[in-house]
């Protein structure tokens, strides 16, 4: 089917929905297929939802006589195509970001600083890959005045992918570290995936922020005639940390010291920076831009404060690999503020040959903290035991919880932290 003949029955739906759970009245519904379902015979109880269209790609579930069902090669190539042509009637900023850490945090960070002055669309959660990516496009209406755009990878191609659909005018890199090594080929694959960002901007004009302090992105700089540096004095935006104990505090080009009061971690302080660069660069008040920072309260298993009873969980379960797990380590070792530490970890996935290595070195970094309770948790972490043999080992979550249970917690900082297929958030209501 013609793309042209799509977008003018997306322009009068109330939108696009590839989830026959979510479904609104009015629904422009996409068949996507994956490697265990077929939501092609799924079209009829889309459309009995209140769907105006369907898209599918199966011929076998096409019904002739009905003007509701539309075929296409390939339903998720169509639901791309369809977002790339609504992206070209868009004629804002799109701010592309991407990082092996921190990128939804960077997301919201950004999006709370520009709401500050502007009318922002930004992704949604973790929609950030090939199928949320043009969902966060299609949802960007006429009133928007910029977009923030998330792009995961999992392997090769993809970042290249999500710019040839979202075409970014502008974008930056959280950072570079150890994240899916085994769809990427290990750590050179990674670096070669996340500039494809960068790629994309320098072959298009656009505008690239890069935190001059970073090793790895700082040798990028001389790829570009005029990439927006910070947060050194000299660059372009001057962001100065000045501490996390457990919560951020920085200052501003000279300004008064901000003290942060739901933000922990050093490690989130290149959020903060890139988020009030950006915002300088398109003429956010720095007034606004950090009280945009200092309203932002982390939530949905980042970072998140948690209180039960007498114990303060940090909730940090949404993802994890190598490098996140070790900064978040290293942060946690260095808090204060409870009589008593405990530490939970998690599988981390999608390391391939690099997993039992990876995992070990988590009982290295763990040993080099006194922390009162270490509890490793999944098949893959029973390696780190090799270099914290005192810690506490349990098969998977629901071993764990009978224990924890029991052992009636008081006073503890407690970090949490896993991949998200471990699910490690079911366990703080056993705390």
């Amino acid at each position: 089917m013609n793309v042209s003949i799509l977008y003018h029955l997306f322009l009068k739906s109330t939108g696009v929905s590839t989830d026959t759970r979510k479904i609104d009245p009015g629904n422009i519904f996409f068949a996507l297929k994956g490697p265990n379902f077929n939501a092609n015979e799924f079209a009829p109880k889309a459309l009995e939802m209140g769907a105006s269209v369907v898209v599918i790609d199966d011929p076998a579930y096409f019904i002739e006589d009905d003007d509701r069902y539309f075929i296409a090669e390939d339903s998720l190539r169509m639901l791309q195509q369809l977002a790339n042509h609504h992206r070209h009637q868009l004629n804002i900023p799109i701010i592309g970001l991407t990082g092996s850490n921190g990128k939804t945090t960077s997301k919201e960070l950004l999006n709370a600083v520009l709401k500050q002055k502007f009318k922002t669309v930004a992704t949604v959660g973790n929609l950030n890959n090939q199928i949320g990516v043009p969902l966060t496009l299609l949802s960007i209406g006429k009133d928007a005045e910029i977009a923030i755009v998330e792009m995961g990878a999992n392997k090769k191609g993809d970042i290249q992918e999500l710019c040839e659909i979202a075409e970014p005018t502008h974008g930056f890199i959280t950072n570079i570290g150890k994240a899916h090594l085994e769809g990427m080929g290990g750590p050179e694959g990674v670096l070669k995936t996340k500039t494809e960002l960068y790629q994309h901007l320098r072959a298009n004009n656009g505008t690239v922020f890069i935190n001059s302090q970073d090793p790895i992105l700082a040798n990028m700089i001389k790829r570009f005639e005029k990439p927006i540096l910070y947060p050194a004095k000299g660059d372009f935006c001057e962001v100065t940390f000045r501490g996390a104990d457990p919560f951020v505090r920085f200052s501003v080009e000279g300004s008064d010291e901000v003290h942060l009061t739901a933000l922990i971690g050093g490690y989130n302080f290149g959020n903060i920076a890139t988020a009030i660069t950006v915002g300088k660069f398109f003429g956010v008040p720095m007034d606004k831009a950090v009280e945009g920072i200092v309203s932002y309260r982390p939530s949905n298993m980042r970072s998140q404060l948690i209180e039960k009873r007498s114990n303060l969980i940090i909730l940090d379960a949404y993802n994890a690999n190598p490098s996140s797990m070790e900064v978040a380590i290293r942060t946690f070792g260095e808090m204060t503020g409870k009589k008593y530490k405990m530490i939970i970890l998690g599988d981390m996935f999608e390391l391939g040959d690099h997993a039992e290595a990876e995992h070990r070195r988590l009982g290295e970094i763990v040993s080099e903290y006194p922390i009162d309770k270490v509890c490793f948790t999944g098949s893959l972490i029973v390696s780190a035991l090799e270099k914290a043999p005192k810690a506490l080992y349990f098969p998977d979550p629901f071993s764990f919880r009978n224990w924890l249970e029991d052992s009636k917690l008081e006073d503890y900082l407690i970090l949490i932290k896993g991949s998200r297929g471990m699910k490690l958030e079911g366990l703080v209501d056993f705390i």
